[in-house]
């Protein structure tokens, strides 16, 4: 360790700081009052910082089966804060309202129950906010709406068990690292004001109640590689009466309509530094304002979409909200981390599909991921984090586990499709931008992305994957949960697994790499990848139909049979160009039957399969981001009122979500009547790929095709669903070019028409 420390059995000695521990050091509790039941959860986000809590603003740490929930402040894959509990008088506050609609903040409003005979029902006013921007701030108003005085105590109760997030989803760890106690600090013990530390440190170090409050709260964890992390409490506005262990208490004395206000500011390290990597304010409003300033200049630098429909501009202003809310620092670039509570860091295939369906919304989330990814970019071979030299990686973590090599995520190399998606997106955005400096640092890492495709065709002639580290994931397609790929009858495939998407990945990439290369003038590439591409596209095609069913196998197995059941994967297919044409219409039209599309979107694995479960993970659910990739494919086939008809199923779903925010997936129960679209119990909420389906979605349906390098932007046949009129597009970039485009429905017929041009890109509109 870098830090000045010093151990012994007794205590570690840090910086001044003494700590102890936690078992030799009991704290008094503050019993709980939360409801053990499950609660409705409200999330905020900012950067690497993510809070989630029940609708009162608490988070239940007191509960039994804690172990499973998803409460908690977190940063570095890491809780830092298992407990958060507002009482009144030693009893639950009553909910009145709560709202995290602005994304980086929440604010609550309750009030009290009976208080004996002392306190009516209904007297006070009680407001939280909590506000995230590099630490976790809390402001609490208390307003006495009575006409006398009154007197009531107010407490936090806080704790931090300091999980790895691979813990709380299950994960098991044969040992831990010790929760610690402060015991003094800079010779002083805890609390203990001007007396000197004679070494004694066996009388509890935590105030006693009526004890004078130390200036911080320190809660406080060693992790098994040595690394002390502490989440530190500084108490604003008013400093408790007292404490009773890690339970902070005022005794306010509040007159008729008087407002007194508490706060704190919890600040999180690891080994005496910041454990977030934004640099956090000292007060909420300096925290509020540092937040909607960052978020107005992010909107400002991206396109805005309006409908004429106050629905639908709900569902818009939602989505451009929490993509901005989903960018998280990795070093000195931001990109969108997958998704809160689980996924919160940078992966490969998610942050790789987001960006691409973004690139109209803003490129340079393509270009910071691409950088990114690039950066991590596989060098050498590692078994136990499945890396190979130009591999694109799957997932990367920070917490104690991945440090301690617990889990093979440093990064984590085990995906199939991340690679081609990357070359991919590599293309795509060129399209929009006609950046030459992006595309000409990244070169040697495309060439690297091609060499291990290529590596990896030799073996079968199509992008296998088999499982090779031992906490690896066993299916390594955007299907990963490992009951997901079956055959007809609902058995299991074995072996190592072509994806029939992913095939088509890799022939998109080397179609597109193939022009790149023609540009650059490397003719000895762009021959060799289009010949290559093409002799794919005939083996794919031979080997992946199923004639009987005049649709495509999911996957070959690992004997190169075909896994026969009817799934989503194909629809993923159809834009790429890889089927003939005769078979792209026979995959569209076959998904669009009612053991698919259920009304509100394709799901995942057929009804008639006899492994169909709608609350299955890959194996019935719908997932959104997978139907704007199934849309985009019947749009550039023509189906036009049937790439319509999922585009509103999916925009109905979504305005019945909590805050109008498309979840990661949802339950593929038929649409029926009045029936709500059935929520999957644990799905992220915010999530990349489903938040940038709204983008990718509504650029689909109006059929932008940028060509950026020959200056051009085409706008093939809109079409505007019958739900919306009108639909403007402002600041639209097309390489250097901003546009303003209006498109205006009549019948079946959308007309479009440019309002604003600053540049000289040509527009042409195809109708």
């Amino acid at each position: 360790m870098t830090l000045d420390t010093i151990a012994t059995q007794e205590k570690l000695e840090i910086n001044g700081k003494v700590f102890v521990a936690a078992e030799q050091l009991p704290i008094p509790e503050w019993p709980c009052v939360l409801s053990e039941r499950p609660q409705p959860t409200l999330t905020i986000k900012d950067d690497d910082l993510f809070l989630v809590t029940d609708t009162l603003g608490n988070i239940a740490g007191c509960s039994l089966d804690d172990m499973t929930t998803s409460m908690g402040l977190f940063c570095t894959d890491t809780r830092f804060l298992s407990r958060l509990e507002l009482q009144i008088e030693g009893r639950s506050p009553v909910l009145l309202s709560s709202t995290a609609d602005k994304g980086f903040s929440l604010s609550v409003l309750c009030t009290n129950p009976t208080v004996d005979n002392r306190l009516k029902a209904d007297t006070l006013g009680i407001r939280r906010e909590l506000v995230l921007n590099g630490a976790l701030f809390e402001e609490i108003e208390v307003s006495n709406y009575s006409t006398s005085a009154v007197s009531v105590a107010i407490s936090l109760s806080f704790d931090a068990d300091f999980l790895d997030l691979f813990e709380i989803r299950g994960f098991n760890r044969e040992k831990r690292g010790r929760l610690l106690r402060l015991a003094a600090v800079a010779g002083k013990r805890q609390g203990q004001g001007d007396k000197e530390d004679k070494g004694d440190i066996h009388h509890s170090p935590l105030p006693t109640p009526y004890s004078p409050l130390p200036e911080t709260l320190n809660l406080a964890y060693q992790g098994l590689d040595g690394s002390i992390m502490e989440s530190r409490l500084q108490f604003q506005h008013a400093q408790p009466d007292f404490f009773k262990g890690y339970t902070a208490v005022w005794q306010l004395e509040l007159a008729s309509h008087e407002t007194k206000t508490l706060g704190y500011r919890l600040s999180m390290t690891i080994n005496d530094r910041s454990a977030s990597t934004v640099n956090a304010p000292t007060t909420l409003v300096q925290a509020r304002a540092a937040e909607d300033s960052e978020e107005q200049h992010w909107c400002q630098q991206s396109t805005q979409i309006r409908a004429d429909k106050a629905d639908f501009n709900q569902v818009i202003e939602r989505a451009e909200q929490d993509m901005f809310l989903l960018r998280q620092s990795f070093g000195k670039y931001k990109t969108v981390s997958a998704g809160v509570p689980w996924f919160s860091t940078l992966f490969g295939r998610d942050s790789l599909i987001a960006a691409a369906q973004t690139l109209m919304l803003n490129p340079a989330i393509a270009r910071e991921t691409l950088i990114l990814l690039a950066a991590y970019q596989g060098k050498i071979e590692d078994e136990w984090r499945e890396e190979e030299p130009g591999k694109i990686l799957h997932e990367i973590r920070t917490g104690e586990m991945a440090r301690c090599n617990e889990i093979p995520h440093t990064p984590y190399y085990g995906t199939i499709d991340a690679t081609p998606l990357w070359l991919m997106l590599y293309t795509e955005y060129f399209a929009w931008t006609h950046d030459l400096e992006t595309l000409e640092r990244l070169w040697s890492n495309a060439l690297a992305a091609i060499d291990w495709i290529d590596r990896r065709l030799e073996l079968t002639g199509y992008l296998s994957y088999s499982r090779i580290s031992r906490r690896g994931l066993a299916n390594q397609g955007w299907k990963d949960s490992g009951d997901c790929i079956v055959n007809r009858q609902g058995e299991l495939a074995t072996g190592a697994i072509a994806l029939c998407e992913v095939q088509a990945y890799v022939y998109a990439a080397k179609i597109r790499m193939a022009e790149i290369a023609r540009m650059k003038k490397r003719l000895d590439l762009a021959d060799k990848w289009q010949d290559e591409a093409r002799e794919l596209k005939v083996r794919f095609n031979r080997d992946f139909w199923l004639s009987d069913q005049d649709f495509c196998a999911l996957a070959l197995d690992g004997e190169g049979k075909p896994v026969d059941s009817i799934t989503s994967n194909p629809g993923h297919c159809l834009h790429l160009g890889i089927f003939t044409p005769e078979k792209a219409y026979s995959v569209a039209e076959r998904l669009r039957a009612p053991d698919m599309f259920n009304g509100w979107g394709i799901r995942t694995l057929s009804s008639l399969s006899p492994a169909y479960n709608p609350m299955g993970y890959h194996i019935g659910s719908v997932w959104p981001h997978d139907n704007s990739l199934i849309v985009l494919g019947l749009r550039s086939l023509g189906l036009v009122d049937q790439a319509l008809e999922v585009f509103q199923g999916l925009f109905d779903m979504t305005l019945q979500q909590p805050y109008q925010r498309p979840p990661e997936l949802f339950c593929g129960f038929e649409r029926n009547g009045d029936r709500s679209p059935v929520q999957y119990p644990v799905a992220c909420s915010p999530q990349a790929w489903a938040t940038g389906t709204i983008f990718q979605l509504l650029q689909t349906i109006v059929n932008l095709v940028p060509d950026a390098p020959n200056n051009c932007l085409r706008i093939i046949d809109p079409a505007l669903p019958a739900s919306i009129d009108r639909l403007s597009i402002h600041n639209l970039r097309v390489g250097p070019t901003l546009l303003d485009l209006e498109f205006e429905r009549s019948g079946s017929t959308t007309a479009c028409r440019v309002v604003k041009k600053r540049g000289n890109l040509r527009v042409v509109i195809e109708a």
